[in-house]
């Protein structure tokens, strides 16, 4: 299991929860009310799910891809940081992660 530390776009601590080694994070922050639109559903089509990975091992995490730094290109906000959460499969090695939302994050589907 991981623990998943969500902050806000301030850098307030919003929540902390548990995750299984296997699941998408993007999936893990829409089960848990943050504000990630993921409007293609993890195609990485669209930058909706973009977040900044600030702490916890971070370093654990593969590189993006190229197809993902393409896409981060198109995100708010972005930043050496920045990663979509479509793209990050929590693994056993991964025991704490640090998520913050980006600034001006909007998430389209609560409106």
């Amino acid at each position: 299991m991981s623990r998943i530390r969500f902050f806000s776009q301030d850098g307030a601590l919003t929540q902390t929860v548990e995750a299984a080694a296997g699941t998408r994070l993007l999936e893990v922050a829409q089960a848990n009310g943050q504000p990630l639109e993921g409007s293609c559903e993890g195609a990485m089509a669209c930058s909706t799910c973009h977040v900044l990975i600030t702490g916890g091992d971070s370093a654990a995490l593969p590189p993006p891809s190229d197809e993902e730094e393409d896409m981060l290109d198109f995100a708010v906000g972005a930043s050496r940081a920045s990663r979509l959460a479509c793209q990050i499969v929590l693994t056993a090695q991964i025991e704490t992660l640090d998520v913050r939302m980006p600034p001006g994050v909007v998430d389209m589907s609560r409106r």
